[in-house]
């Protein structure tokens, strides 16, 4: 729908084969007429390469016939051509076909580790699991002592992203060009028309919708011509719920292993480009090209595979492969809207997507986790899993304090971060978007003023980096930063800002510093904010970090009542307020309310409550 087309190389004597996507409950094969290769036209749609799940979205639209190439396996589908990346990633390209669709995921953009480490330090990396109590898990991962990456999963917040539902389409917005899917949850889902698949448009199209999408004009259709209300999906949450949004849905499903990304519906193979080395790549291709894998199944294999032995592999390819068909059984048994299939705990699900061989020591307070991560580090090759040693922690002492991490992650959740060098950014998170001020603190009273505040400006780019990937902020960031004069010192905290965020799994996009001081940056929030499942609005500011004084509250009051009593037929008023309002009214204002009683010939009645909050009150108006 929003991509461009790209012709794509053909071959002339191969016809298009559709792809299917499981939708069993509907077929619209008939909606797109085989063609040869030369007839096919434009197929191939551009790829954003950088996107940061480890899943990965299968090709939505029609097959444009298939290739061989050197030392990959022939499969049906489109190629298209990755963009140059100018970020992230700086060694090794996706192999392969890529696929089309959505500005999808590729597993490019996984990382498979902590990512750099300090020139010249041997850096230690711990992993710490604390899933003693049962409400709540844990995560940290630490480097040296510092905390680098934390996760928690409560009772109180479930997760949903990257769940699959059943759906219902209940209803179309024209005006968004999008509709809306029950689910089985209290809120409906949220689906972008691009992000629904061809085979899930309806059968009766009239004969413009019809001659587009065999043209692959994707742009050009209209979802309320081509879908409709009461239709079943099949969808995965890419997005959670958001405040009063419902959670973002796709059809375009992907399913995560330790090794690989199995997409259904696409025919699409790739490789991680962080796997460099074209021998290790060649191999890696080779052995998916001697496995058997259903038509319209694709797969990109993973960062992780980079040592993985041949049976290892299919053994991870064989278990998502089961793993899909008992989806796909449970969406054909399942009668209404509802859950198809649940994500893995946290703990399998971290291990799955951010172990790396740098972790060298992993440290668990809980029987249950315990045997998770033994079983997950006997799937590793025999290299990475002997490298690693597993402890079962038993000590009087919490395994988070052991190690002195509980203030670093407290810290997470204060508006205020110290520098090393004494000065402070302070993070405000909004709705729409993100402010971060750099603050020199007593960095700007040494001698050398410009220089201070490049350090203070370096410092603040390698921390404010690492305080989005732990808080998980994402959305607009706005930075910024102390003024400084020189342009190489500018340009060298950009660099520093970029080199910080390479660690980062999340889509980033960052500019330069403007003349203002000012950098943004647009990072993808990889789910809920880390503090939506630890906190809650305060009941008595509402989340203004404020609340008035007793004297402005009590003046407050004593205008209403001003106005109340005012009223002809008002003869009573009575008042409940928290003590030190009603102190404060019944101590300063006891004239004011006297000549008010006079005047209107009205009794007023105060009543102090312990009970009520600051911004608590009950005042009634009685005719007698």
């Amino acid at each position: 729908m929003t991509d461009e087309k790209k012709d794509a190389p053909a071959e002339p004597d191969e016809a298009v084969q559709k792809v299917g996507t499981g939708a069993w409950w509907k077929s619209a094969f008939n909606l797109f007429p085989k063609k040869t290769k030369e007839e096919a036209g434009p197929g191939a749609r551009e790829e954003e390469e950088n996107k940061p799940e480890p899943h990965a979205v299968p090709e939505p639209r029609k097959s444009a016939g298939k290739k061989t190439t050197p030392g990959g396996r022939s499969r049906g589908g489109r190629t298209s051509l990755a963009r140059q990346q100018k970020g992230k990633e700086a060694a090794g390209k996706t192999s392969g076909r890529v696929r089309g669709g959505r500005s999808g995921k590729t597993a490019s953009a996984e990382g498979s580790g902590p990512g750099s480490r300090g020139s010249g330090k041997q850096v230690v990396t711990k992993l710490l699991i604390n899933a003693e109590e049962p409400e709540e898990c844990r995560i940290a991962l630490i480097e040296n002592g510092r905390l680098e990456s934390f996760h928690v999963a409560s009772v109180v917040r479930e997760r949903t992203k990257n769940n699959i539902y059943k759906g219902r389409i209940v209803a179309i917005e024209a005006n968004l060009q999008a509709a809306f899917v029950e689910i089985g949850t209290d809120r409906n889902g949220f689906l972008p028309f691009d992000e629904i698949h061809p085979e899930y448009y309806r059968q009766d199209v009239d004969e413009r919708s019809r001659k587009l999408i065999a043209e692959h004009q994707w742009k050009k259709l209209k979802i309320e011509n081509v879908m409709k209300k009461g239709q079943e999906v099949l969808v995965q949450v890419v997005k959670e719920v958001t405040g009063n949004k419902g959670a973002n849905m796709t059809t375009y499903l992907s399913i995560p292993g330790r090794s690989l990304v199995l997409m259904p519906g696409s025919d699409s193979a790739g490789i991680s480009r962080k796997i460099a080395g074209e021998e290790k790549r060649f191999r890696l291709r080779e052995m998916m090209n001697s496995f058997s894998i259903p038509d319209g199944i694709g797969y990109i294999i993973r960062t992780a595979s980079q040592e993985i032995t041949k049976t290892a592999l299919q053994k991870d390819l064989r278990y998502l492969l089961r793993l899909w068909d008992e989806i796909k059984k449970k969406g054909q048994e399942l009668k209404g809207p509802g859950l198809i299939y649940a994500d893995q705990d946290i703990v399998v699900r971290f291990l799955r997507d951010h172990f790396s061989p740098e972790i060298e020591e992993i440290l668990v307070d809980s029987k249950d986790s315990y045997e998770q991560v033994q079983n997950f580090i006997k799937l590793l090759p025999a290299k990475q899993g002997n490298k690693v040693r597993i402890r079962m922690h038993s000590g009087p002492r919490p395994i988070f304090n052991l190690f002195n991490i509980e203030e670093q992650i407290e810290s997470i959740y204060k508006p205020q971060v110290q520098l090393p060098s004494g000065g402070s950014i302070v993070i405000s998170p909004t709705e729409a978007l993100v402010a971060i001020d750099v603050n020199s603190g007593r960095t700007s009273k040494d001698s050398d003023f410009e220089k201070t505040i490049f350090l203070a400006n370096m410092e603040a780019a390698a921390e404010l980096a690492r305080q989005l990937r732990l808080r998980d902020l994402g959305g607009l960031i706005v930075v910024d930063f102390i003024d400084m004069r020189n342009k190489k010192n500018i340009r060298e905290v950009e660099k520093q800002v970029k080199q910080s965020m390479k660690r980062d799994k999340a889509k980033v996009d960052i500019s330069t510093i403007s003349r203002f001081g000012l950098m943004q940056i647009s990072r993808q929030k990889m789910g809920a904010p880390i503090e939506k499942g630890s906190y809650r609005t305060c009941e008595y500011c509402q989340g203004r970090g404020a609340v008035r004084t007793a004297e402005t509250q009590a003046l407050f009051y004593l205008r209403r009542i001003q106005t109340g009593v005012s009223r002809k037929k008002t003869r009573r008023v009575e008042c409940v307020l928290p003590v030190d309002v009603a102190q404060y009214l019944l101590n300063h204002k006891r004239t004011e309310l006297a000549e008010l009683e006079s005047a209107n010939n009205a009794v007023i009645h105060i009543t102090m409550d312990p009970a009520m909050k600051p911004a608590e009150n009950k005042i009634s108006f009685l005719e007698s």
